[in-house]
Order: structure tokens, then C-alpha cells, then sequence
């Protein structure tokens, strides 16, 4: 169902003149590692593959690519997030699929709503304007938004961009989204409409509801703790697309607060890792926000991301927060 569009990849190589490359592919498409060394192997390219985690475009194997001295560091999956010094080739795949097989259904679910915000993870907003088309022969408007902030084309969201949902808000009764639970997630907290997931992969439809009430009482119960801690760690990340907020004003403000605070560098945040600082109480990482948000139930000490932490200093009251959105 994914398109690679392989020939296009090898032409685009070629066309920058890289004899060595760095293959980088998120958890999902590593199982397509070997089918496109062996492929590139094939056209007289040089290929390694990096085998650790890859979160986004956030995460790009910088180090690894320049370690390794290849030419150029391709990233299958994503599009551009920021800007790096170092030449990377972004693959974004499109997932294809008969689309016009799920909207009986999305008929069924939406019908209700007169106004429906249409968004999507990369793989799928080629097929925005044909579900937009569809929606409005039975509801008054479909609005795809206008690209906003780190997103590359209209309607495009990612993993901690959903500036262009808060943007149409006010104009719409509920949410679709094209793609997986990850991104409707995010979606669903930050916006308090009604988000309906359509999962063409697995073929589900889910309304985020239910889900997006269970981590909202869990993210005030971790800010309630961090709150109550004493000893605070402030987690910077050294990913080059994953740095926000300033740790240093937060540090400040708790320091007022009469915090003891210690900084500290993580490549990748892990229980594992946490748990070491056996007399810090709690923690604030400055890295990718869904961390803490995903990964709640895998630390052992309450962890809160960089806008949480605005509450815990007094920045930014609950209400507000929550009326803002949580991502």
C-alpha cells in the first residue's frame, strides 16, 4: 500500500551526486531496509543503514552521517522539519488506498456535524480534496487549513504540530483525521471538538473522545506532582529538531520557587536512564512533547513536558491551558 516511488528516489541520488548514503527509516519501514540497500547496492551506491529509532524529521542520524562520512542522509517517511547543516533527502510516502471505500461509513459517523476540519499525516493529504469533495455532498463545509508553523503542505499535521487545527477551530463542529492514533491523538488535545479518526490501514474509525479524557486527567495528576517535588531535573534533548521552550527561564522560576534544580543532556529519554538520579523527585523534558504525554505509564517519576511545566511555575493557569490545548 506505501508507495516509495523507488525509481524516483535512485534518480534524485544521482541527480546529487552521492555515491555513499545513510538510509534512515521510522520503526514501521525498517522491514524495507534490505529491498532498498540491495537496490541501491545495485545502482552503484553505497549504502548504511541506521538501526536506531527514528521518531520523525525531528530525529534525523546527524552524527551517524557524518561518522560515517556518506554524501547524503535519506529519511523515509517524513518531510522536512528544520533546517540542518548537513544534505538530507526526505521520502515521504504515499500510502494508496481506494479511499472511496470508506465513506459509507464516514457518512454514517459524521453526518451529524456541519462543519468538519480535514487534516492528515503526511502518507495520506494527497487524498484530502477527494474526502473533502465526498464530505460536502452531505455536510455544509470540509475546511482543509492553510499550513502552519513545522507543516509542509495544507492540512498536513505531525506529532507536535497542530497549530493549523487551533487555526480553523472556531470554524468547524468536529475533526477527521487521515492517518493513525498517533496523530489523532494530538490532534484531540488540542482541540476540545470531537476528532474522529479514519485509520485506512487497519480500517477503523475512532472517535479520540474517551481517549483524549483519560491522558488529560493523567497529565494533571504528573504536573500536580512535579508541583509537589522538591528536587527537579530539567531534560534537554540533544536531537537537533527536538529542543523546546527555554529550560533555562523555567529553571529560573522554579529556583524562585525554591526548587533544587540539575540540567541534564539525553539523547533519548528512558525510565531507565531517570531512574539513576536516585534523589531527583521529578521531571521536566524540554524534548519532543509527546514523551511525556505517550510514554506516561514507562516512567517511574512524574514527567511533564515544557508547556505543562508553565503551569507548574504559575505561567499558565490550568483553564487556560487546557483551553489552548494540551499539545
Amino acid at each position: 500500500m506505501y508507495n516509495f516511488d523507488e525509481s524516483k528516489v535512485i534518480e534524485e541520488i544521482k541527480a546529487r551526486k552521492a555515491s555513499k548514503v545513510l538510509l534512515q527509516f521510522p520503526e514501521g519501514l525498517k522491514k524495507e531496509a534490505l529491498r532498498f540497500s540491495n537496490l541501491l547496492n545495485d545502482n552503484k551506491i553505497e549504502v548504511i543503514v541506521s538501526g536506531d529509532h527514528c521518531w520523525g524529521a525531528c530525529d534525523l542520524a546527524l552524527d551517524d552521517a557524518k561518522k560515517f562520512n556518506v554524501d547524503l542522509l535519506v529519511n523515509f517517511g517524513h518531510v522536512e522539519f528544520n533546517k540542518v547543516d548537513f544534505p538530507v533527502l526526505y521520502v515521504p510516502i504515499k500510502y494508496e488506498c481506494n479511499i472511496k471505500e470508506f465513506f459509507d461509513e464516514l457518512q454514517f459517523k459524521l453526518g451529524s456535524f456541519k462543519k468538519i476540519g480535514l487534516i492528515s499525516s503526511i502518507q495520506h493529504v494527497h487524498q484530502l480534496e477527494e474526502v473533502k469533495h465526498f464530505l460536502e455532498l452531505f455536510i455544509e463545509e470540509a475546511i482543509i487549513p492553510d499550513k502552519r508553523g513545522f507543516s509542509q503542505v495544507n492540512g498536513h499535521i505531525l506529532g507536535c504540530e497542530y497549530n493549523s487545527v487551533k487555526a480553523i477551530n472556531d470554524k468547524v463542529d468536529a475533526f477527521l483525521v487521515l492517518g493513525n492514533r498517533f496523530h489523532a491523538l494530538g490532534a484531540s488535545l488540542s482541540t476540545e471538538k470531537p476528532v474522529l479518526l479514519l485509520d485506512v490501514a487497519n480500517k477503523e474509525f475512532t472517535f479520540m473522545d474517551e481517549i483524549r479524557e483519560k491522558i488529560v486527567k493523567q497529565r494533571a495528576i504528573a504536573i500536580n506532582k512535579v508541583s509537589d517535588a522538591k528536587k527537579i531535573g530539567l531534560i534537554t534533548s540533544t536531537k537537533s529538531g527536538q529542543n523546546f521552550g527555554s529550560f533555562k527561564s523555567v529553571k529560573a522560576d522554579l529556583e524562585k520557587m525554591e526548587k533544587e534544580v540539575i540540567v541534564l543532556t539525553m539523547d533519548e529519554i528512558t525510565n531507565d536512564k531517570l531512574v539513576n538520579f536516585y534523589d531527583v523527585e521529578a521531571f521536566i523534558e524540554f524534548a519532543c512533547p509527546r514523551v511525556a504525554v505517550e510514554d506516561y505509564s514507562r516512567f517511574e517519576k512524574p514527567l511533564v513536558n515544557y508547556r505543562e511545566a508553565l503551569v507548574v511555575t504559575g505561567k499558565l493557569e490550568w483553564e487556560e491551558f487546557l483551553k489552548q490545548g494540551l499539545l
